[in-house]
């Protein structure tokens, strides 16, 4: 009887660790929680009537919004204001309060109501529009997770609709259906209907949209996933890019996607976005390419057409022809905010950085390997800067705009800043061109919480003197560019070929006069290399062979890496390493975007933001 018991136990303790491993197998295929949502900039693009500090999007001022809105707005308490944008701003600082939502557009005698059937929180939505004289139903076409979102938030279900809800569309048993009903089309992070475009179509089998909103207070169990704002949605609908939470958390940490985009720093987007003429990706990626896409799409477009149109039937043609007449028959019944937040997205402005001269920067992209020790040519890194430390050159320094210069804590004195002058353009130090340009220190900002034994927070920043009294200061009369400063940690990762430059030593520490570059690969962490020397905020590169690394003299110089546009970010500034080219022994790095406030708390955030300013 003892042997049997024993043999149970060690059959259950067998399975449950089998169960175990299964489980915990399967959840690494998608997440079951993000820390991130749709106000992470980080992650995401903040809205026309937000910007970005600290890693999250923060309401503008009305005044701060862009000047050429097209159309005045109501708000549901029938105010007017002057731009979507100034309404969006009132309403992001008084989210609570319903009677600044978007009713609108001008003139304010009438408002957009919705109205529910049923028992709070569920059931049937009646619309009417300022400009209806009736109240119509929702359609039940192409209702989805996206629109039932808005629908609860604007109900006043702050976690918005039930995902899981089974029944999403209700049948109409009357003996006289209403003619129409209201379709809507979101986007799934507006605050009212209202927002979403509305077309007025016939109602087709008598089916409208019926809402759920989620009013559950739990811990979310096996086969769920969290939601940033406390929701439970089953597992199977993260990353699918449609929005399920209703505030983008179950897309924004998706090592690959079910359907739709995936964006390198791990976002999904829905495949309509790709393309759109939008920024949806932090990097770019889904705006890249593009015309090229579209060609192939509709050669084959047309070639799909022709080969449909010859097989056709009489019969298909007719139903072809009668569902372009229903089509016909739809009409949009509100005004295109859509339009509107795209127009206010487009006019904000847009820093110019990271775009070398076009001859230097064909230079650079026609090297087809990752090549070391090449000598930079003109204009090639024009961000590159030289600090001389009395007679000697000593350290390099990136130039981020304005009279500003990026560079290393361990290579100034904030308490000598006549000691320093700044070299632009230098690419040889035996031999200076006769235009080269050179501007003394005002003064030196090191990072207050630097600590010189182990490299921690090893940043600076060098104001020049404006010796021209130009509002471009270091770029007067000269070819500098700024490099870009990343705001976001996801920019760029692990695999990324990127690029250093600087005078430092060769192998043998032998002495370099002319400026070098390289492709080095950004690496996941160091900490098995430098144990725990290795800080979070540091960032480590190399070649899997040591032939390209920075070395001594190299320090307080760029790590820069490129976007799908080839514009340029300043990832990392040379700090520390050991062995300088030996394989095994990365190179360590200052990572930037961990300072992005550091750097506009001290040059101005209009400066060096390319975005969400």
């Amino acid at each position: 009887m003892n042997k049997l018991c024993c043999v149970l136990i060690l059959f259950c303790h067998f399975y449950v660790n089998t169960f175990s491993s299964a489980v915990s197998g399967a959840g690494d295929a998608r997440p079951n929680t993000c820390e991130f949502n749709a106000l992470s900039c980080h992650k995401v693009f903040c809205a026309p009537w937000q910007r970005c500090v600290a890693g999250v999007c923060r309401c503008k001022l009305p005044y701060q919004c862009p000047k050429n809105a097209t159309t005045e707005v109501c708000t549901d308490g029938k105010r007017k204001l002057q731009s979507y944008c100034q309404l969006k701003s009132v309403e992001c600082s008084n989210p609570l309060n319903s009677k600044y939502r978007f009713s609108s557009e001008a003139p304010c005698t009438e408002t957009f109501t919705l109205t529910q059937n049923g028992e709070p929180g569920k059931g049937i939505i009646k619309v009417k529009l300022p400009t209806f004289e009736q109240e119509l139903f929702l359609c039940g076409k192409q209702w989805s997770n996206r629109e039932a979102n808005v629908v609860c938030r604007q109900l006043g279900s702050t976690k918005g609709a039930d995902a899981s809800a089974s029944d999403k569309v209700f049948s109409l048993v009357t003996e006289k259906p209403p003619e129409h009903c209201i379709q809507a089309t979101c986007r799934g992070l507006e605050n009212s209907l209202a927002e979403c475009a509305l077309r007025k179509l016939p109602m087709q089998d008598n089916q409208v949209a019926k809402v759920t909103c989620y009013t559950e207070n739990k811990d979310c169990g096996f086969g769920e996933f969290t939601c940033s704002n406390g929701k439970c949605i089953p597992s199977e609908l993260a990353c699918d890019s449609k929005n399920d939470c209703g505030d983008l958390s179950d897309e924004l940490c998706c090592k690959s996607c079910n359907a739709g985009f995936h964006c390198r720093s791990d976002t999904c987007i829905p495949e309509q976005y790709r393309c759109n003429g939008e920024l949806d990706c932090i990097g770019g990626e889904d705006e890249s390419n593009c015309t090229v896409e579209q060609e192939q799409k509709s050669e084959k477009q047309e070639e799909v057409e022709q080969k449909q149109t010859s097989e056709k039937q009489e019969e298909d043609l007719v139903q072809e022809s009668k569902a372009t007449q229903v089509e016909e028959k739809a009409k949009i019944v509100n005004y295109d905010i859509d339009a509107e937040r795209r127009l206010l997205m487009k006019s904000l402005p847009e820093l110019s950085c990271g775009v070398p001269p076009q001859t230097a920067a064909l230079t650079l992209t026609r090297k087809k390997r990752v090549i070391g020790g090449t000598n930079a040519v003109k204009n090639q890194f024009p961000w590159q800067v030289a600090i001389k430390d009395g007679t000697a050159v000593n350290c390099g320094g990136i130039y981020i705009g304005g009279c500003w210069v990026l560079t290393a804590a361990h290579c100034v004195r904030s308490n000598q800043p006549q000691r320093y002058l700044i070299m632009l353009e230098l690419l040889d130090r035996l031999s200076y061109d006769k235009d080269l340009d050179s501007f003394p220190v005002k003064s030196v900002i090191v990072h207050e919480l630097y600590n010189p034994n182990t490299y921690e927070n090893d940043i600076a920043l060098l104001e020049v003197k404006n010796i021209y009294n130009n509002p471009k200061c270091m770029q007067a009369d000269n070819n500098m560019v700024p490099a870009c400063v990343p705001w976001s940690p996801f920019q760029f990762k692990a695999g990324d070929t990127c690029t250093v430059s600087g005078w430092g030593r060769e192998k043998g520490m032998s002495r370099v006069f002319h400026l070098k570059w390289g492709h080095i690969n950004l690496m996941d962490n160091c900490t098995r290399v430098y144990k725990e020397r290795f800080l979070d905020k540091m960032e480590c590169a190399r070649t899997y062979d040591g032939s390209i690394d920075a070395c001594k003299g190299d320090s307080g110089g760029p790590l820069v890496c490129y976007d799908v546009n080839k514009v340029a970010y300043v990832w990392g500034i040379v700090s520390w390493g050991e062995n300088c080219g030996v394989p095994g022994y990365p190179g360590v790095y200052t990572k930037v975007a961990n300072y992005f406030e550091w750097i506009a708390h001290q040059v101005g955030r209009s400066l060096m933001s390319k975005y969400n300013v």
